[in-house]
């Protein structure tokens, strides 16, 4: 097996999965686009259930096993012109979050905002370097893909993350195994905006009430014109309805993530 250029560049020359995923997304379905595919999930609640009262996870303001807890996460940046606005409001609200951030153009472009997140409050998560498709990659690139982005938010924060989050929430057996020698868990969502599809702020906006519950995982990019807008008034309407806003380490708690597992 062929070993990533020490450059930086991704392995080349590695064979793809990609007949396989195509097969896999057939089968699925053209909606697992939208809410993850590929692997068995498994959701908060029985993580938390599980750990009994002998769990490591850390508590955030409150405990999910007993107030109604739910996880605002935001993908793909940091961004230059949203991001900062975006912070300005959690810190605001006081509302902790949890940012998947994408390396190439991003982490690297804006290592300042990484810090700020870090410094902050909120969770630090991987969405990969580059944003390619990880059931489509050979293993070596999956690897390259992961370890890279480590790397870079290791330097920046002084730690690896636990978290990751695979482009489209497409994964598979494979991305679970390079995923669990990493240290990293993977976490999907429940709740889509599809705010890449649309700058209709108070759109996006419904779409998120609309399909909010406990436990909650809530999608959103902080790299479109209409996501950031909209974002106030998610958090006003959802603690009017009681909830409490946690990262999503802090959903799980007093259980913590399992390295190679898929959550939603």
């Amino acid at each position: 097996m062929s070993t990533p250029h020490k450059t930086g560049n991704r392995p080349r020359g590695l064979r793809s999965r990609a007949g396989v995923a195509v097969i896999t997304l057939v089968a699925l379905g053209l909606t697992t686009a939208l809410t993850g595919c590929g692997t068995d999930t498994e959701a908060p609640s029985k993580v938390r259930s599980d750990a009994g009262d002998d769990g490591k996870g850390k508590f955030g303001s409150v405990d999910c096993r007993e107030d109604k807890c739910i996880a605002l996460t935001f993908d793909a940046g940091p961004h230059g012109k949203h991001t900062p606005r975006l912070l300005d409001i959690l810190k605001k609200e006081k509302v902790p979050a949890t940012f998947f951030l994408l390396g190439k153009k991003h982490i690297d472009t804006h290592p300042e905002l990484v810090r700020r997140i870090d410094a902050e409050g909120h969770e630090i998560a991987s969405h990969t370097w580059t944003h390619r498709r990880l059931t489509e990659l050979d293993a070596d690139e999956v690897r390259w893909e992961l370890e890279r982005t480590n790397k870079e938010l290791k330097k920046l924060t002084g730690r690896a993350p636990t978290l990751m989050r695979p482009p489209q929430g497409r994964t598979d057996e494979e991305v679970n195994k390079i995923s669990k020698s990493l240290g990293l868990s993977e976490i999907l969502w429940t709740v889509t905006a599809k705010d890449y599809k649309t700058t209709d702020s108070a759109l996006i906006k419904r779409r998120v009430l609309e399909q909010s519950g406990r436990d909650g995982i809530i999608l959103l990019h902080d790299i479109y014109d209409g996501t950031v807008p909209a974002v106030p008034g998610i958090i006003e309407e959802l603690k009017s309805k009681g909830y409490t806003f946690v990262t999503v380490p802090q959903l799980f708690a007093p259980g913590v993530p399992e390295p190679g597992k898929v959550y939603r």
